[in-house]
């Protein structure tokens, strides 16, 4: 390129020529792995930190060698390494005893300065101005009147073009006496390709571009293949330690286990696709080419690539390269390397919009809702609340806003107004943005059934009751419902706020995500990565967070949240100014510790470390004493919560037979292992302390859902839908027989309190079907349509419902809400 006009690659120069800040540039012009950097770099190079200790580097890099000997199947003694392959491009020519080189055009540049600078005559190769560009062997056999220097590169660049591995042996047959140096430098982008590294002529030799194909040009690792004796004088004639103790360490990981056939195992390995089949239409005669980049004429009127290149960056922020300083090419071609296809669609309507501006809108990208995800390093960092939070703040200002959590595995679950189930925390975040509940908000919900499986609900419905490997093997259908819902979910809207699930660096998981780093892809939404300083080592959370995260993951990530601080928050700056200065970004927020929020909890995690409710009776004998039973699968539990902003109430969660005292009334609530949990209840000894409290009479029994069923006589699961027991006795305490049916209750249900004739409304969720036995029991709850949903002993306390929630309505209540806190939930006045 002239000068003044930045060389591709540097994103920095490109930037402050085009007025842009650096991440706002569209590289196309410097042909890298379109992927990035391997998943692995980061962790490659911080476990060889210790390596720069040492005096210095291993000087023959002999394990680099081994790892290259291993991948290419030649000896260690055929291989050696350089600061990059222009090291190794430099020193070639002076070592091969030859006057004379041949270089094919159109050639990088320095394939000409490396032979002069050797003293070389150099001869050049003139190229067809068809713009095909494709290497003749019978013109190249031709220039070779004399022993030469041959170097020429398989795909060419800026061509691309491939010059096939046999021609080059026929050709080195024939010319015994002349080095044929191949740069395969871009080869690994290149489906098919057969490389020359390994099985080759003696008077051939291969420069290979380990950080091309690995998108780390910066970190100068290069390998050069060829005859022994040739190797053996390139080695000494290197600088000592050319190549540094972290360059080596990438490339023996590199070469020992990822070619570019799976450079990011989890991603696909060629996601990209070139720009030269849609260039036609944009204005340019492209060439689709099999490698990394396509090198087309402009078209007659247009500008030339200079003046092209540079209105791309001033008006568009794209970069191309520019072709002229290509020996053999004019001032009218440029070089466009292959990107990712939403990025292809920037550059050919960038192109049409100076070339052809009325094929300009055909290719300008669609403009992404914008999105902000909020991702924690732990699960119950806060994430669900302020996802909340940030959605009724938009929605206060007017935005047209939803919430969007692609997977929750909760057993806290609702009922949306058209009969669909989905997580409560989106329930509540739907509410916050002014808006009814949406299965698209939460497309995909599990429910444990077990350590070791979960009922799977897609959009709404059960689908089956998967195992962990089960689950793996649908999630590809899984994340095409995410897809989906994500994509009608947030057409029109202002914005979209995202909520991830648990970390994205669950280093187990990520091979499979849906919900964390590959949603916010989806969405290219901003990421902000949630700690909870109250639990401690949040900093630490974060740093490590980060360093099991990606390259590309890294780059979605804006800034850090600090959840729950108590105290003065200006004391923390010392500590955000070091994660700022090892991550390189800043704490954006510092949230303040909220006592008794009064919002529904999104899972059973802090109930079930006891941060909900109460452990221990009231000392007060003037309040009521509730427990609530913590059952290992306990569903809805949040189902009480309403009790619990009652002034004259504790509500106390009892797991063990000698917890629980005497109190006024227990609670059985919903369970989504039903019979497991009625074993669990006799095993501990709290079915006999439940009948023992009824016997004596003070205490009221209430079962909720799976409770109700749990206080019956009989639970009967004969198609296996919570677990491989088929049937277990229930309780005994109310004439009710119970049997899961296939198909799940989903239902937003109007009823009465028999006993008051107060109006309910609230929802069903059950798979049970229960009637009463011949001993007819009260019936407490009818639904509008007169169908008995709640049941009582005739003479004893102890009744229930078997709707999961329901309440007595208000005026303000919308269709499917309760009248207590968001989410659903019993208020007091439940029957």
């Amino acid at each position: 390129m002239n000068a003044g006009f930045p060389h591709g690659g540097n994103r920095r120069a490109l930037a402050e020529a085009s007025g842009r800040r650096p991440e706002d540039i569209l590289d196309a012009s410097a042909s890298l792995n379109p992927l990035g950097p391997p998943d692995w770099l980061r962790t490659v190079i911080s476990a060889n930190v210790a390596e720069l200790v040492p005096l210095s580097p291993t000087r023959t890099a002999a394990a680099l060698l081994a790892a290259a000997a291993v991948r290419y199947g030649a000896p260690a003694e055929a291989f050696a390494a350089g600061n990059g392959t222009s090291q190794l491009l430099f020193a070639l020519p002076g070592l091969t005893g030859l006057s004379r080189a041949v270089i094919p055009l159109p050639a990088y540049a320095d394939y000409a300065t490396a032979c002069r600078q050797a003293g070389l005559d150099v001869r050049s190769l003139p190229p067809s101005e068809d713009g095909v560009f494709a290497i003749a062997p019978e013109a190249l056999a031709a220039a070779l009147t004399a022993p030469s220097l041959v170097i020429l590169g398989s795909p060419g660049n800026p061509a691309g073009r491939v010059f096939p591995a046999q021609a080059i042996r026929a050709l080195a047959d024939r010319h015994p006496e002349s080095l044929f140096v191949v740069d395969e430098a871009f080869a690994d982008f290149v489906e098919g390709f057969v490389s020359l590294a390994g099985d080759r002529p003696a008077n051939v030799a291969v420069l290979l571009s380990l950080t091309k194909s690995f998108a780390v040009p910066g970190l100068r690792l290069g390998l050069a293949a060829g005859a022994p004796e040739l190797a053996d004088r390139l080695r000494r004639a290197l600088p000592p330690w050319s190549v540094n103790s972290l360059a080596q360490a990438v490339g023996v990981r590199a070469l020992g286990r990822h070619g570019l056939s799976a450079p990011h195992p989890g991603r696909p390995a060629r996601p990209a696709r070139p720009a030269g089949r849609g260039a036609d239409a944009a204005g340019l005669r492209g060439h689709a080419r099999p490698g990394q980049f396509s090198a087309g004429p402009l078209p007659a009127g247009a500008p030339d690539a200079t003046a092209l290149c540079r209105r791309l960056l001033g008006d568009h922020g794209v970069a191309l390269r520019d072709c002229t300083s290509f020996p053999g090419l004019s001032g009218r071609y440029v070089r466009i390397a292959v990107r990712p296809a939403a990025e292809t669609d920037r550059i050919l309507g960038a192109l049409a919009s100076v070339l052809d501006p009325p094929a300009a809108p055909a290719y300008l990208p669609q403009r992404p809702t914008p999105a902000l995800m909020l991702q924690g390093t732990t699960s119950n960092a806060g994430k669900s609340v302020l996802t909340a939070g940030i959605c009724r703040l938009l929605a206060r200002r007017g935005w047209n806003v939803a919430p969007f959590k692609a997977q929750n595995m909760s057993l806290n679950s609702g009922v949306t107004p058209d009969g669909a189930e989905m997580g409560r925390a989106q329930i509540l975040q739907a509410r916050a943005c002014r808006l009814a509940p949406d299965v698209r908000m939460n497309p995909v919900l599990l429910k444990p059934t077990s350590d070791l499986g979960s009922q799977v609900i897609v959009l709404g419905r059960p689908v089956g009751v998967m195992r962990v490997r089960e689950y793996i093997a649908y999630k590809p259908t899984a994340a095409a419902a995410v897809r989906e819902a994500y994509a009608s979910l947030a057409a029109g809207r202002d914005a979209m706020v995202i909520e991830g699930a648990g970390s994205p660096a669950e280093v187990n998981l990520k091979a499979h995500d849906i919900v964390n780093m590959a949603v916010a892809r989806l969405a290219a939404a901003k990421v902000l990565l949630v700690a909870d300083i109250d639990r401690g080592g949040a900093y630490a959370a974060l740093a490590g967070t980060m360093d099991c995260l990606t390259e590309a993951e890294r780059g979605l990530v804006a800034g850090y949240v600090l959840n729950r601080f108590r105290g003065d928050a200006s004391l923390l700056a010392p500590a955000n100014d070091f994660l700022r200065e090892l991550t390189g970004l800043d704490v954006l927020g510092v949230v303040p510790h909220i006592e008794d929020l009064g919002l529904p909890e999104e899972d059973s995690v802090s109930f079930k470390e006891g941060a909900v409710l109460a452990d221990a009776p009231p000392t007060d004998p003037d309040r009521l004493d509730i427990v609530l039973l913590d059952l290992p699968h306990v569903s809805n539990g949040t189902d009480a919560d309403a009790l619990t902003v009652e002034p004259d109430v504790t509500v106390r969660r009892v797991r063990r037979a000698e917890e629980l005292g005497r109190p006024d009334a227990i609670i059985v609530p919903g369970s989504r292992n039903t019979l497991g949990d009625l074993a669990a209840l006799r095993a501990g000894g709290l079915a006999d302390a439940l009948a023992e409290a009824l016997a004596a009479g003070r205490t009221e029994i209430v079962g909720i859902c799976a409770g109700l069923q749990m206080l019956g006589q009989r639970v009967d699961d004969p198609l296996g839908l919570e677990s491989d027991r088929r049937q277990e006795a229930g309780l005994g305490m109310l004439p009710v027989v119970t049997a899961l049916a296939a198909e799940k209750t989903l239902a937003v249900t109007e009823a009465v309190h028999v006993p008051s004739g107060l109006p309910l409304v609230g929802y069903e969720i059950h798979h049970g079907r229960s009637r009463a036995t011949a001993d007819a029991p009260a019936v407490v709850t009818r639904r509008s349509d007169g169908a008995p949903i709640g049941y009582g002993h005739p003479d004893r306390p102890v009744w229930g419902p078997i709707s999961t929630a329901c309440s007595t309505p208000t005026p303000s209540a919308a269709a499917g809400s309760t009248a207590s806190a968001p989410g659903g939930g019993s208020s007091p006045s439940t029957g």
